[in-house]
């Protein structure tokens, strides 16, 4: 290949005769032999050069690609660490579980989470917070019992104190597939309000407070806004969406958002937008 303005414009000038210096020759016609063109030393260093150059030019074009594709990948890691939120602690579930726990199936994993669904568990309100670890086995005996499931839904319990628990098992800083939201299960973590949280009933401050900074550290991790809504592939007909549709539903979405249920309770649905918010301070938004 040559390149533009190189070696094609030197050898256009050399084969070109100069009419100053063209010699005639007179006498009988025979075919004239043409010298072979001159090419200046010059010119010849430089043709000489040329794979050299060009070998040059590639390095640092691939260099300049490489550093190039290096900056494009470390972007969404910057822009992820950048709106990170500290994890709140979390009583882990070996210390409200304890021996009661059942052999269960090893945990199922997402590639991140991007949205979080709240709900209640729709028990009683007027619990003293000492004895949240064994109102949680019987939620947990009710889910795995009763309903038969592997495991509690959730993958986090606030109490009305603002202690968090964990819930499903997987590890709270790896994005555990739960049970929590028909359809809604993958890519998503579900927050559970300890009570019942209908209209008209006191939601602590406490509580939202807690359900807040989970919200900003889970959606943290993958850098996404609390205010924002994201886009949701529901795996299960029984949802408000068919299987296989994509849904347009709230970073810190109700239950009832993904499923036709009075979940998590008027009280509390009224105070997502303050949970967005208070979310999206602790990453640092606002």
């Amino acid at each position: 290949m040559v390149p533009p303005g190189g070696t094609a414009h030197i050898a256009d000038r050399a084969e070109r005769p100069d009419s100053r210096t063209m010699r005639v020759f007179r006498g009988p016609r025979r075919a004239r032999e043409r010298r072979p063109a001159r090419i200046p030393g010059a010119a010849r260093a430089l043709l000489g050069a040329l794979p050299g150059l060009a070998a040059v030019a590639a390095l640092f074009l691939c260099a300049d690609g490489v550093e190039r594709a290096a900056d494009a990948d470390a972007a969404p890691a910057a822009a992820t660490d950048r709106y990170a939120a500290p994890r709140p602690a979390v009583v882990p579930r070996s210390v409200w579980l304890g021996d009661a726990a059942r052999a269960q199936p090893a945990p199922r994993y997402d590639d991140k989470v991007i949205a979080v669904f709240v709900h209640h568990t729709d028990t009683p309100n007027g619990y003293d917070c000492a004895d949240v670890p064994a109102i949680l086995r019987g939620v947990y005996q009710g889910q795995t019992g009763a309903r038969d499931w592997d495991d509690i839904g959730y993958n986090f319990v606030v109490d009305r104190c603002g202690t968090v628990y964990e819930g499903r098992a997987g590890g709270i800083d790896r994005p555990v597939t739960g049970a929590h939201t028909q359809g809604f299960n993958h890519r998503t973590t579900g927050i559970a309000a300890l009570g019942t949280y209908t209209a008209g009933v006191p939601v602590p401050r406490e509580l939202t407070d807690a359900i807040a900074a989970v919200a900003a550290w889970k959606l943290g991790e993958s850098g996404t806004d609390p205010r924002a809504e994201v886009a949701l592939v529901s795996s299960n007909g029984l949802s408000r969406y068919a299987a296989g549709a994509t849904a347009t539903l709230p970073a810190v979405a109700g239950h009832d958002d993904g499923y036709a249920t009075s979940c998590p309770g008027a009280a509390l649905a009224a105070r997502l937008g303050d949970i967005r918010d208070s979310a999206a301070r602790l990453q640092g938004r606002v």
